[in-house]
């Protein structure tokens, strides 16, 4: 017998309506992503280099690095047998490179990731809690930014001991006052929305505000911020490589650069020792760059990015 009450729907619980809404978010994401053609390019050219990284043990081998038993002459020209040439070692650069690609790849991301997660903590507090304590926050973030990045980060690569660890801190915590900035000004947005004053009045206290309200509504900015800020992050590892303060026992790209200065290569004219890795340093960013600039115009549509 029909009693005309609708059936309810089993397992439609909130994990799984949790689910199905992001689901949905990153089908239009991707909807809108696709649309980018720059933004397009620039996912295909990390997609190899991510591919390059991952397989660099299988394809060249663990020991390309070792000195000891280099395959080749020092400062061979590109031939059949070395397609890159060889270092002032006697190593195939070419294998150098994709191995270096490892370092590079890994050392931005997470000096990425450490440089927005400080600021986006700094932003959001700054901007819910106000007062004084916005006050010195801002005022410290004010004079990183006055101050020289690059600057900063040889400073303190200089003091500590040079491994991966340190140049990732070092990026990390000299990068983060432009996303801190852009974070609390959104912040102060959501804020000033009329949910948030409902759900003060209901008894919300600040953890809840924030990480309920206030995060959810700048992470899309953040995650724009994140992947503008790798290719800064890979392009201030290489220059840190450069000038000697990286860490001398693995290869990067700013390591090569560096080997090849003080090999004099410049100087001799050995081009393959020094345009190969300065052109994946550029091709990287300029890909990081191009999905950063495609993800903040899905997310933000307001900002009009030509496609």
């Amino acid at each position: 017998m029909t009693t005309g009450v609708p059936t309810p729907v089993t397992g439609a619980g909130p994990f799984r309506l949790a689910w199905q809404r992001r689901r949905r978010s990153a089908v239009r994401f991707w909807a809108g992503y696709r649309t980018h053609r720059a933004g397009l390019v620039g996912l295909a050219a990390l997609t190899l280099f991510a591919v390059v990284a991952l397989t660099a043990p299988l394809t060249v081998g663990s020991d390309v690095a070792g000195a000891t038993d280099a395959p080749g002459q020092p400062m061979e020209s590109p031939s059949g047998e070395f397609p890159l040439g060889t270092d002032r070692f006697g190593r195939d650069l070419l294998g150098l490179l994709v191995w270096g690609s490892r370092v590079s790849l890994l050392v931005g991301l997470l000096a990425a990731v450490l440089s927005v997660a400080i600021g986006t903590l700094v932003g959001v507090t700054a901007g819910h809690f106000k007062g004084w304590y916005a006050t010195v926050l801002m005022r410290v973030t004010d004079w990183f930014l006055v101050m020289p990045t690059l600057v900063l980060a040889i400073a303190l690569a200089t003091v500590m001991s040079r491994s991966l660890g340190t140049v990732i801190l070092a990026i990390g915590v000299t990068s983060w006052p432009t996303t801190a900035r852009l974070v609390r000004a959104q912040t102060l947005a959501v804020e000033s929305r009329p949910y948030i004053e409902r759900a003060k009045a209901l008894g919300g206290g600040h953890g809840h505000v924030m990480s309920r309200h206030v995060l959810p509504n700048v992470m899309p900015l953040v995650l724009a911020q994140a992947t503008l800020m790798v290719s800064s992050a890979i392009l201030a590892e290489a220059t840190l490589a450069f000038l000697g303060l990286g860490d001398p026992t693995v290869v990067s790209w700013g390591g090569l650069l560096q080997e090849a200065r003080e090999a004099g290569a410049v100087s001799s004219g050995d081009w393959w020792y020094l345009v190969p890795p300065g052109i994946a340093i550029a091709a990287v960013a300029l890909a990081f760059t191009l999905c950063g600039r495609a993800v903040e115009s899905v997310l933000n549509p307001r900002l009009g990015v030509d496609r």
